[in-house]
């Protein structure tokens, strides 16, 4: 009949037929008719990998050769036929990258599937699993520079310094690279913002080692050095991802437990050199360690038991281990201390959203704009002759002064003074760091053990910066292999600084997440250019000598500032969780509370409270090797126990990693760190230019799973 004649008659409705060509988009269908739901099927992968759905944003207008269907007369709500789940599309936004999770970056992945990620390199995923793991299927082209123009903005907003969530404002991804003149000026500000964890760690080392100001001046340009070379190591063979190594905080208390040894209590010529060959050998062997860790592949199955539940308290406990040390010296002189706290508060809170051309200076730089302010202002005052005293000399020792006056204004000449340190005038203005330049390292098995232990916990950090950097810079998280490679690579580069004689070991800087999410640059050339910078400088002695100057007040208000925000980095952790989960906050809760109670027990046990011992108050937490619980007829047994058990952040992880791995509780509610699977990166072109070794070394040594996806 002819009333059955599709032509003749055709019946509009609110599902119009699947087109006819299968490149048009799956998702056509709600363009053509208006439709928009609530929720599209479209989902994020969030920091935890776990899915979230996000609002899709409104279809743009149709072009005019494209009628729209009438809506049916005879039904105003019609219910809808079953169709099968369109396959999700890309929506381009400013960086063609995730958007912000929903609360608590935790959502079911059941009824929802990955949104991709496009990438103009090739086929990225037809969907992707959690965390943003890869998967084959199609792509489109013509996306990337849509999403670079700015034409599409985020679909839920993200946070305010673009941390807690992958920012999709990202200036430069892994990959990009822009140009000499800007990756130079990005790669100078990203060293700039994370300098205050560069430097400071000799800063505090080499005085407690009895080093003159010269020692600290090459300790300081040997810092740079190593960190520059290991650096590029890591950006070229290790996990690839732009990570800036050098000294880690994790290194610092072990350091200081060596240094403050009952053995070395009573040298006086070349304590400096000796201590510091010990430092080396320890170094050296718990390096070697890390090696074997990550290239045996042993770091892939470790790496099952380190959730971010585990990594959380455990970088938290490096921070606040150090609450001993930091405000007690600031106190030495408070107008100097306290000034630089609340500047680098000040510009990094309530000026960070002030914008100078473009970039957030106060953010970025409030470490170095803080210390700046503050030197100048100490220098003016010293000048003035506000610390200067009648008839007092700060250079001469404290045993020679015979008046009470100067006695009394020792403390405050020494602190508060900017011209105490001859670092400057005494360094060269060329040196060249060369290994073993200390001595030949001395070796002793019981503060080598102490070092393999402490290189496990710089692994646990190293594995959250991984992941928190990936899904900030990179297509996806990388593989289990890219991760041990990481690891056996930080390894080596410890060996180096070992031999080189920086004072600890060398490994991926925690604060490497905060600067990226801060600067909004994550170009792999941008951090191998400042590397060669760094490289340059540490070869110009008075750069070093310059840095060495800065005053032990300043340093240590700058470590107050950088131990606060290494605690916040590490709870941060907890947004890949459910963090409101009672398992987690319980398990969160013990892990710190025990790595500050269980350590106090160490330190305070056999030590009478009139007890004048040989070290200043804030490095007395670092003795307890000498008068620990542990007292057995076998020293070496003593010492390793009594030292390991008093760090805040061992006790941490052991409480940490037992509860989490024996109390009950799913993927979702641990936020389990999901890996991406190495089949499925391989098959995607993005995931392989990111990771993949570069000179085809991965290529020979593809049979070798840590060397390879």
């Amino acid at each position: 009949m002819s009333n059955s004649d599709p032509k003749a008659r055709q019946r509009p409705g609110p599902w119009p037929p699947a087109p006819e060509s299968s490149t048009m988009p799956s998702s056509s269908w709600a363009k053509r008719t208006g439709f928009r739901p609530k929720f599209s099927g479209e989902t994020n992968a969030s920091d935890s990998g776990q899915l979230v759905a996000v609002p899709q944003p409104p279809p743009p207008p149709q072009p005019a050769s494209q009628p729209k269907p009438r809506e049916p007369e005879t039904q105003p709500h019609p219910r809808p036929q079953p169709q099968p789940q369109p396959q999700p599309q890309a929506q381009p936004d400013l960086e063609a990258g995730r958007t912000r999770a929903a609360v608590n970056g935790v959502s079911d992945n059941k009824d929802h599937t990955v949104k991709k990620r496009r990438d103009s390199d090739g086929p990225p995923a037809k969907g992707s699993g959690p965390n943003g793991q890869a998967q084959s299927g199609p792509t489109d082209h013509a996306r990337r520079p849509t999403a670079r123009s700015g034409e599409v903005v985020d679909v839920l907003p993200n946070d305010d310094d673009g941390f807690v969530g992958r920012p999709t404002h990202m200036k430069y991804e892994l990959r990009d690279t822009p140009g000499l003149v800007p990756i130079g000026l990005y790669g100078f500000q990203h060293y700039i913002s994370i300098l205050g964890s560069l430097i400071l760690i000799p800063l505090v080392i080499v005085p407690a080692m009895g080093g003159t100001y010269e020692d600290t001046s090459n300790v300081v340009s040997t810092v740079l050095f190593v960190s520059g070379v290991t650096t590029l190591l890591h950006t070229t063979f290790g996990s690839r991802l732009p990570l800036i190594q050098g000294p880690s905080f994790v290194y610092l208390a072990p350091a200081l437990a060596i240094i403050n040894s009952s053995e070395f209590q009573g040298l006086n010529a070349n304590k400096f050199k000796h201590i510091m060959k010990e430092l080396q050998g320890a170094i050296i062997i718990g390096s070697a360690f890390q090696t074997i860790l990550g290239y045996s592949g042993l770091m892939s199955v470790l790496v099952r038991s380190i959730n971010p539940v585990v990594v959380s308290p455990t970088i938290a406990a490096v921070g606040l281990s150090f609450y001993s040390y930091g405000f007690p010296l600031v106190g030495s002189c408070l107008e100097i201390g306290a000034v630089q706290i609340l500047l680098v508060i000040i510009f990094s809170l309530y000026l960070r959203k002030i914008s100078v051309f473009g970039h957030r200076i106060f953010l970025i730089y409030a470490v170095p704009l803080g210390l700046a302010i503050t030197w100048a202002t100490a220098f003016l005052l010293t000048e003035a002759g506000v610390y200067s005293y009648k008839g007092c000399d700060v250079n001469v020792p404290a045993s020679n002064i015979i008046s009470d006056h100067c006695r009394q204004h020792l403390s405050r000449m020494k602190h508060c003074r900017v011209d105490t340190s001859h670092a400057l005038r005494s360094s060269p203005w060329f040196r060249f760091p060369y290994p073993l330049q200390w001595g030949t390292p001395v070796f002793h098995w019981k503060m080598a053990l102490v070092m393999c232990v402490v290189s496990i916990i710089a692994s646990v950090d190293s594995v959250g910066s991984y992941h928190a950097s990936s899904l900030l810079v990179a297509s996806r998280p990388p593989t289990p292999g890219v991760l041990s490679r990481g690891i056996g690579l930080e390894g080596l580069s410890s060996v180096l600084a070992g031999l080189w004689g920086t004072g600890t070991g060398s490994t991926t800087l925690t604060e490497n997440v905060h600067t990226i999410a801060v600067t909004k640059m994550g170009s792999r050339r941008a951090v191998e250019l400042g590397a060669c910078v760094l490289i340059v400088l540490s070869l110009i002695g008075k750069v070093g000598g310059f840095l060495a100057s800065i005053p032990e007040v300043m340093v240590a208000a700058l470590l107050c500032f950088m131990w606060a925000m290494l605690t916040a980095l590490g709870l941060s952790n907890l947004r890949y969780s459910e963090a409101g989960s009672s398992r987690n906050i319980i398990i969160v809760g013990l892990s710190l509370f025990f790595s500050l109670s269980i350590p106090a027990y160490f330190q305070q046990y056999g030590i009478s409270p009139n007890s004048n011992l040989s070290v200043p108050s804030y490095f007395q937490p670092y003795i307890v090797a000498s008068h620990g619980p542990f007292r057995s007829n076998y020293g070496g047994v003593n010492y390793i126990l009594n030292t390991l058990l008093s760090f805040h952040m061992v006790i941490a992880f052991l409480v940490a990693v037992i509860l989490d791995n024996t109390v009950p509780g799913s993927q979702q509610e641990r936020g389990v760190y999901v890996w991406s699977e190495p089949d499925a990166a391989r098959r995607e072109p993005a995931v392989t230019k990111d990771y993949e070794l570069p000179f085809r070394v991965g290529r020979v040594f593809r049979w070798v799973k840590w060397v390879g996806l």
